[in-house]
């Protein structure tokens, strides 16, 4: 309860537009160490609205409950649409039987989902922040990752697919900033997928929803209200495990996901501007499997390579991408392969614009790189 009564605190804290673009000067340089870049969709796409992230996801729940009448949405908080209202109006729409409150147990609820989804259901779990995810750890890792391996594929969880916000959000502090997807790629058997914008949001989601493996969705909070896009408005989806090349270049490439995308795509701006450098950007979308071919090819033409994330810098998914890259494109490489993250400590409050893998690390890490 106490945990749900502060995810409402904070979300009436977002929800105040004054708070986005003022308040204290910590929570504004926080909030603004990035401009949001939209993306836009194809003419063949066909006509489209104006939504948020947090409407995206809401608009590909919704399309999901109507094309598949055996999908359900369970969690904390999800019956009124959550804190973060990405499932807002849905109970109205589709009944108590198919969007429901769980108790506060994040381990009840993936397992619940777990045995849902082996039963033949389409199971939607929301857990409310990705920072408690992990007292659901074992069920995820130890069950939902090992179902089918374990029963040599006689029974299979894939119909499960988790939703939760993660990342810095611009006042959360250590409970409620975190970014944990390093944690989840260490195990076999699960698709990680962090979108970058709304577009992007809706097709990577209906894509988790129908895909035949567990997957784990996380939701970059900061983005559910200050990225906005015309999305289109029919069902579609995007396909898992593919990186997209969002900016070429013949330099540096830059790695990126969820909104650390928008921090690199203003650098490769910068270092134009400043450095007279051309940079590469990749959106990893899928964390795993993730995506390396079109990585190494960008390596293999640059010949540097730079990761940002906003999780710690240890074991961060960073370290996975830079050590495969050292394998696959060493006799390609100009500079050393540059991380730029998060610092081992726990993600601070006050402190937090410090902490972040801002704009400004990333180019003195392109500094670095093409000075080598």
């Amino acid at each position: 309860m106490i945990r749900s009564i502060l995810g409402r605190i904070l979300t009436a804290t977002i929800n105040n537009s004054t708070i986005i673009t003022t308040t204290t000067t910590t929570t504004s340089r926080t909030l603004s160490h990035f401009a949001f870049k939209p993306d836009t969709a194809a003419v063949s796409d066909g006509d489209t609205t104006r939504m948020n992230l947090f409407q995206a996801i809401n608009n590909a729940l919704e399309i999901a409950l109507v094309s598949d009448p055996k999908a359900v949405i369970f969690g904390e908080d999800v019956s009124f649409g959550g804190v973060f209202r990405c499932t807002v109006n849905l109970q109205d729409k589709f009944g108590k039987d198919r969007i429901f409150n769980t108790p506060l147990c994040e381990q009840g609820i993936v397992g619940f989902g777990i045995g849902l989804a082996a039963a033949g259901a389409t199971a939607i779990a929301e857990i409310q922040f990705a920072d408690y995810i992990f007292p659901a750890f074992d069920q995820i890792v130890n069950e939902a990752a090992k179902f089918r391996y374990r029963s040599g594929n006689q029974f299979d969880c894939g119909g499960l697919t988790i939703r939760t916000p993660c990342g810095a959000v611009g006042h959360g502090a250590l409970y409620h900033s975190q970014s944990v997807e390093s944690y989840f790629a260490h195990c076999p058997g699960l698709k990680i997928v962090i979108p970058r914008g709304p577009i992007q949001a809706k097709g990577l989601l209906l894509s988790c929803i129908r895909d035949q493996n567990p997957c784990i969705f996380f939701e970059p909070k900061i983005l559910y209200r200050l990225a906005v896009e015309q999305v289109p408005v029919k069902d579609y989806m995007l396909p898992l495990s593919k990186a997209e090349v969002l900016v070429e270049g013949d330099d540096v490439t830059l790695i990126g996901w969820g909104t650390q995308v928008h921090v690199l795509h203003e650098v490769c701006e910068m270092a134009r501007d400043q450095l007279n450098t051309s940079c590469e950007l990749i959106d990893l979308a899928t964390i795993m499997p993730w995506d390396r071919e079109t990585v190494i090819n960008s390596v293999k033409k640059t010949g540097r390579a730079i990761v940002a994330h906003e999780a710690p810098l240890t074991a961060g998914f960073g370290a996975e991408i830079a050590a495969t890259l050292q394998k696959e494109c060493f006799l390609h490489l100009e500079a050393p392969i540059l991380r730029v993250a998060g610092y081992d400590t726990p993600f601070p409050h006050v402190f937090e614009p410090f902490y972040l893998p801002d704009k400004w690390k990333c180019l003195e890490a392109i500094r670095k790189s093409i000075n080598y």
